[in-house]
């Protein structure tokens, strides 16, 4: 079996695009859309409401002053 030498150029090539901090980034969001796609095409997964905002302990509730 012959080793793919084009292989190892284009992955030299793209570490030098990118670097290899943002290769992980990438990559995770690929797999996301990945998964995004096999699942909008299952129609099984219903869409989420996006959850409310959560309060920090260090905010007070708004008090009404009468």
């Amino acid at each position: 079996m012959e080793f793919p030498m084009h292989w190892l150029v284009i992955l030299v090539v793209v570490l030098i695009l990118f670097g290899g901090r943002k290769i992980p980034e990438l990559m995770r969001g690929l797999g996301e859309g990945v998964r995004g796609f096999k699942e909008g095409m299952s129609g099984t997964n219903q869409p989420q409401p996006p959850a409310p905002p959560a309060q920090s302990s260090s905010e007070k509730p708004a008090e009404d002053k009468k």
